[in-house]
């Protein structure tokens, strides 16, 4: 059902937020650090577990597609609401966060294009067999 396509969606935002939240008062900033993030990653990998198990069927994911069309205006909103003129006035710790979020992305890109590729078969040669042709 499409309902629990949008409730497997909030659940995820909900999750995603307190992590963020928590996150925020371990490295001591007053903030959601990075909820909507993490909500998506959470929301990725559990959706392909779930998918991969049979759990979670088509008419589910339509919940999911209905707010994914709608999904930028709601992160415009949410970013919105967050503070970045105290993240800057805070000091380099904010930019150095930045590059570090960047860096690492780009250093985890061929791991992650390396995710779902098909490991070749041991002792499977990858020429073409040929055959000849019956006389």
């Amino acid at each position: 059902m499409i309902i629990f396509g949008v409730a497997f969606l909030a659940l995820c935002t909900l999750a995603g937020i307190f992590i963020g939240e928590m996150l925020g008062k371990l490295i001591g900033v007053p903030a959601n650090v990075g909820g909507v993030g993490i909500a998506m990653v959470i929301l990725i990998l559990l959706g392909s577990y779930l998918k991969k198990r049979g759990l979670f069927d088509g008419t589910s994911e339509q919940g999911i597609q209905f707010w994914s069309a709608v999904y930028i205006p709601i992160v415009v909103a949410m970013a919105a609401q967050q503070n970045v003129y105290g993240a800057l006035a805070g000091g380099p710790m904010a930019i150095l966060a930045g590059v570090a979020a960047v860096a690492a992305s780009f250093a985890l890109v061929p791991v992650l294009s390396r995710i779902g590729q098909k490991k070749p078969e041991a002792g499977v040669d990858d020429k073409p067999l040929t055959t000849s042709p019956r006389v």
